[in-house]
């Protein structure tokens, strides 16, 4: 069951891909739109992400070298 909804979130995340280079080249309307909340989608991710690590902004794990 985990498999067909991680598949699922895999297909729609290609498509929204797919959508925001077709709408970068003129595609049609309704492209636009899945192409905007695709984006949308991506820059929530991306600042939840930066929420969740104390807005260090590294992204990384967090692990130091032995600098």
């Amino acid at each position: 069951m985990l498999l067909i909804v991680l598949s699922g979130v895999l297909v729609v995340v290609i498509g929204g891909c797919a959508c925001v280079v077709w709408a970068s080249r003129g595609g049609p309307r309704w492209t636009r739109g899945v192409a905007t909340a695709t984006l949308a989608a991506g820059e929530l991710t991306r600042k939840a992400r930066l929420r969740g690590n104390g807005g260090n902004g590294t992204g990384g794990s967090g692990v130091t070298g032995d600098n």
